[in-house]
C-alpha cells in the first residue's frame, strides 16, 4: 500500500479517519494525502474553473488551504510522508476523481451514518463514495485516537465472483495483524444446510494457502441482521463487504447490503469492489 486518500470536512469523524490512516501509513511506509473539497452549485464552480475570482469562493478557499495545511502539521501526521489537496466539486464526485488521478491504494473517510427520511432521500457522501470507489474503502464509525483491529470479520456468499475481494482483505489482515473471521450467514430465504455450506466455503478456500482464520457460518432473518449480530457477539473491529455498485435504477430496485451496514453498523466497515 503506497497512498492512502482521507477526505475531511475538519469533523470529529473525520479526525477519527486521519487517525486510522496515520497508523495504517506508518504500518506500511504509505502517503498521506489529504483531500478537502469546497461544495458550490455547479455554476460557481463553471465560473472558478474559467478563472473569475468570486470574493466568497476565494474566502472559504484561502481558509481551508490554510486548515489543510495546519491539519498536514499536526503531531498525528509527525514522520509521514504528506500532502494536500482542496478542490471545487461535489463532495463524492470529487473524492472518487481525486482517488484515480492519484492511483490511492485506499480511502478512508469517517462517518456518522445516516437513518430515516434522511438516508432514503439524501444518503451521506460516504455511502456514494462506497457505491463508486474502484479502490477499497474504509469506513471509520467511531470517534477515535488509536485504531486497532484484533478481529475482523469479512462476510460474504463465498460465490465464485468475491474470490478477488477476499484476496484483498486477506492482504489487508495481514497490515492489521488481526484475526480473521470467515462469516456466511443463512437466511430463512437463502437457507444452506450445514454440509452445503461447509462444502461451498471448502471449494472457495481450495486454492488459497494462507487459511489462518476462522469459518462460521450464522443463522439469522436476513443477511444484514446477521452480519451486525455477528460482529456485536465476538465485539468484531472491522467488517469487511465487497459492493456491485450498482448505481441508478438498478440501485434503487436492489438496494446494498453493504451501503446498509456502512450506514447502520457502529462498528468500522472496509469495503471493496467486485469487478
Amino acid at each position: 500500500m503506497k497512498k492512502i486518500l482521507v477526505p475531511t470536512d475538519f469533523s470529529a469523524h473525520a479526525n477519527s479517519a486521519l487517525h486510522a490512516a496515520a497508523i495504517i501509513a506508518r504500518k506500511c511506509q504509505a502517503e498521506v494525502i489529504l483531500l478537502h473539497i469546497i461544495e458550490l452549485p455547479q455554476q460557481a464552480t463553471d465560473e472558478i474553473s474559467i478563472g473569475a475570482e468570486i470574493p466568497e469562493v476565494m474566502f472559504f478557499k484561502n481558509a481551508a488551504e490554510n486548515r489543510l495545511l495546519e491539519l498536514a502539521h499536526s503531531p498525528v501526521l509527525e514522520g509521514l510522508n504528506v500532502s494536500q489537496v482542496l478542490k471545487l466539486d461535489r463532495t463524492f464526485m470529487g473524492v472518487i476523481k481525486v482517488a484515480e488521478i492519484n492511483d490511492v491504494d485506499l480511502i478512508i473517510m469517517g462517518s456518522h451514518g445516516a437513518s430515516g427520511a434522511k438516508e432514503m432521500f439524501i444518503g451521506s457522501n460516504t455511502e456514494k463514495v462506497v457505491r463508486s470507489s474502484e479502490v477499497p474503502v474504509l469506513v471509520i464509525k467511531e470517534k477515535i485516537s488509536e485504531f486497532e483491529v484484533k478481529d475482523f470479520i469479512f462476510a460474504s456468499d463465498f460465490s465464485e465472483s468475491m474470490k478477488a475481494p477476499f484476496l484483498k482483505a486477506l492482504k489487508f489482515n495481514k497490515v492489521f495483524g488481526s484475526k480473521l473471521h470467515l462469516l456466511m450467514v443463512n437466511t430463512p430465504n437463502s437457507f444452506k444446510t450445514t454440509q452445503a455450506a461447509e462444502e461451498q466455503l471448502e471449494a472457495f478456500l481450495s486454492d488459497i494457502t494462507d487459511k489462518e482464520f476462522e469459518l462460521t457460518i450464522y443463522n439469522d432473518i436476513n443477511i444484514e441482521q446477521g452480519i451486525l449480530n455477528y460482529a456485536k457477539k465476538i465485539d468484531a473491529d472491522l467488517i469487511g463487504l465487497s459492493t456491485h455498485g450498482r448505481k441508478g435504477i438498478s440501485h434503487f430496485l436492489n438496494g446494498s447490503i453493504t451501503e446498509d451496514l456502512v450506514n447502520h453498523s457502529s462498528t468500522s466497515v472496509l469495503t471493496f469492489k467486485i469487478k
